[in-house]
């Protein structure tokens, strides 16, 4: 089955493939404008890019929305997480704002989760939606040097003490929201077809 991919960023894209395996995967429509994710919801901003991607494309469309959630901060950067510094903002603006918040903050406060939604939307509107959720808590300071975003400063609560960063691919995927979140969506698409 041919799936379109919504997003441009090379390391969603690769994670995703690796889970999403039996499928083809196409890259991102060129000349299709970036989506505005201006919903309220992690779920709206993944059905906004894949709706877009499916009626440029003509063929069924898989994004997500990924959101970080910090106890302390009452759940932001949340659905704002990739653009939590700014529209702008670079991985390491939004990953020193969110550092610069939790100053001080004690380790039994610094409490987080990812929490990543799924989804495929095909030509005739249907949808198929899953959702993954990884807790964890915030580092103090950035570690390793794998991984993208807040990769760096997430320690998950399932693992050994290393940050997402640190992990290799495969571990991560074992543990994390994309990995669950995908792995449901690929269940879901295997019990359509």
């Amino acid at each position: 089955m041919r799936l379109v991919m919504a997003s441009a960023n090379p390391h969603k894209v690769e994670e995703i493939s690796e889970i999403l395996v039996g499928y083809r995967i196409d890259e991102r429509p060129k000349g299709l404008a970036d989506v505005v994710e201006n919903a309220e919801t992690l779920e709206g901003n993944a059905h906004l890019k894949a709706t877009a991607v499916c009626n440029f494309s003509g063929d069924a469309a898989v994004a997500d929305d990924t959101g970080l959630e910090v106890d302390y901060l009452n759940g932001l950067p949340g659905v704002r997480s990739a653009r939590f510094a700014g529209e702008d903002a670079t991985d390491i603006d939004n990953l020193m704002k969110l550092l610069k918040a939790l100053e001080g903050v004690p380790e039994d406060q610094r409490t987080a989760r990812f929490r990543t939604v799924a989804m495929v939307v095909f030509p005739d509107k249907s949808v198929l939606r899953a959702q993954g959720v990884a807790e964890g808590f915030i580092a103090r300071l950035p570690r390793g040097e794998k991984g993208f975003g807040y990769d760096s400063i997430f320690i998950p609560v399932e693992g050994d003490g290393r940050s997402f960063a640190e992990m290799a691919s495969e571990e991560k995927q074992l543990i994390s929201h994309r990995g669950r979140a995908f792995r449901q969506l690929a269940l879901s698409l295997s019990a359509k077809f």
